[in-house]
């Protein structure tokens, strides 16, 4: 997951990365606000978040993806790894996230 700074932005990455089949799925999430400290400042912002499905197999292809078309001079990327989920939709997952 990653946050942006604005919707349309991550609708464009979010299209970007299923385009590229780094994700089978992106999910462009309600604006939220931001609080955070930055070079020595607390700092507030309002960003749209986004979430990506994929496969360990993709992930540092999706890391590296982000690292160089996000707009952020350090983007939040984080990873969660699934413990349970419905094998049909996680099969799908790894379908859709072939090179």
């Amino acid at each position: 997951m990653t946050t942006l700074p604005d919707r349309e932005q991550a609708r464009t990455l979010a299209r970007q990365v299923v385009e590229a089949r780094l994700a089978a799925c992106a999910q462009v999430g309600a604006p939220m606000e931001s609080f955070y400290r930055w070079q020595g400042a607390v700092e507030e912002a309002h960003e749209t978040p986004l979430l990506f499905k994929t496969v360990p197999a993709r992930y540092a292809a999706l890391e590296a993806f982000l690292q160089q078309n996000h707009p952020y001079a350090l983007p939040e990327i984080m990873a969660v790894n699934d413990v349970h989920g419905s094998s049909a939709y996680l099969d799908w997952v790894a379908q859709e996230t072939q090179s």
